[in-house]
């Protein structure tokens, strides 16, 4: 355990809200070129435009899929740890407060569905119920338990199945209806038809979309990962911690390259495969697909969470090393209302592009910047409520239900 010192607490706690903020952003980046999960998405007539989509497109999801949101759950579980710690010391047992406030989250969750289909809050209130489970055991059990998770152990069971059934058809969630129900509301529903319709087909697909990925597994992982950092205090900044995070940057550099290579080569091995070649080895044809899909979902998980672990070891080095930590505190109020801050990204984003709002038609360049000019209205406008106020509007109702 690293000794504590005056400073810790007050730099812990800054470099985690600029984090968590630049999290926040990155995830209002990549929804304003998805149209909020409304994929309705011009061609430009410019091939400048066209150029630049693509660039940014590319850019975007390689830099930010599933890596924000990965962030995100990686801080959530500090957070726990945090307000346990805390809980704690006064001798509270904080396991069941924790738990009323996942049911709260829930109903943020639902209040932010209503607006965009593909939030990520209610899937956060199910999972984060391993956290009270795990909190009091050895950091070195949960370690396990969380490299457990990440390895997705369904995907692991899948491809075993497969391989003993050669005619083995795994079982998936089915939610093209529920899909394309929700896309039909985006494009032409009223507003009260489409919160209706997000708040059920919408949820259905986003949480089978969740399980079929293989997010409940690796947020569950980084939920616990996040908890033990909070735990080895590892976001203070002393000689053991730098260290530390330069380790975790070299093994994950070291495991995403295998990993994103063969999440590259194995879809374009299995497409030179001919039904032949499938049905002359031991595997059919429906149990290679499901073996060659739970493979990529197993690789995916790993890469995405190494990609995640660089990104954020860069930002703690560039908070406490570099003077890239001037700009980075003039994000830490976004951070610090990351709640509103997200739910209303998918108030303005829902307004902007879907049918009972602007149903605006732009193409990736121009919604990058409109989502650009949302961003930084936020950050003016979180900045001016926090010189005013100790937590953000919905934080602060959060806070007061939580304990009530």
């Amino acid at each position: 355990m690293l000794t504590a010192n005056p400073q810790e607490k007050t730099n812990r706690v800054e470099v985690v809200d600029a984090i968590r903020g630049i999290a926040i952003a990155m995830i209002l980046m990549l929804h304003s070129i998805e149209h909020f999960n409304f994929y309705d998405l011009p061609e430009p007539d410019s091939p400048w435009l066209r150029f630049t989509d693509q660039m940014i497109w590319d850019g975007l999801w390689y830099v930010i899929g599933g890596k924000a949101y990965a962030i995100f759950a990686l801080l959530f579980g500090f957070s726990f740890y945090i307000m346990y710690s805390h809980a704690e010391k006064k001798g509270i047992d904080f396991r069941g407060r924790f738990c009323w406030r996942l049911v709260l989250l829930f109903c943020f969750g639902n209040l932010n569905a209503a607006f965009f289909c593909g939030e990520v809050l209610v899937l956060y209130s199910i999972v984060g119920f391993v956290l009270p489970l795990v909190c009091r055991l050895s950091t070195k059990t949960v370690l396990w338990l969380a490299a457990i998770c990440m390895l997705q152990p369904i995907e692991w069971v899948k491809m075993i199945y497969a391989l003993f059934d050669p005619e083995a058809s795994i079982l998936q969630f089915d939610y093209i209806d529920s899909w394309q129900a929700a896309m039909r509301n985006l494009a032409s529903g009223s507003f009260v038809e489409t919160v209706k319709t997000n708040l059920w087909e919408g949820q259905l697909f986003s949480l089978a979309w969740a399980w079929g990925n293989a997010r409940f597994f690796q947020t569950a992982s980084l939920f616990m990962i996040g908890m033990v950092a909070g735990r080895l205090k590892a976001f203070a900044d002393t000689p053991d911690n730098r260290t530390l995070w330069a380790r975790i940057f070299t093994v994950a550099f070291l495991i995403y390259l295998p990993t994103l290579g063969l999440s590259n080569l194995i879809p374009a091995f299995t497409q030179t495969l001919s039904p032949q070649d499938i049905a002359s080895s031991s595997l059919g044809i429906l149990s290679a697909h499901s073996f060659s899909t739970s493979l990529l979902l197993i690789l995916s998980s790993i890469h995405k969470a190494c990609f995640m672990f660089m990104i954020v070891t860069g930002l703690l080095f560039a908070f406490y090393c570099t003077k890239l930590c001037k700009p980075m505190r003039l994000i830490m109020p976004y951070g610090r209302m990351s709640l509103t801050n997200y739910i209303t990204q998918s108030v303005i984003g829902s307004f902007l592009f879907y049918h009972w709002g602007l149903n605006l038609k732009l193409c990736d360049t121009w919604s990058e910047l409109l989502g650009l000019s949302v961003l930084i209205v936020q950050i003016v406008l979180c900045t001016w409520w926090m010189r005013h106020h100790k937590r953000g509007p919905l934080e602060e109702i959060w806070h007061r239900l939580t304990w009530i």
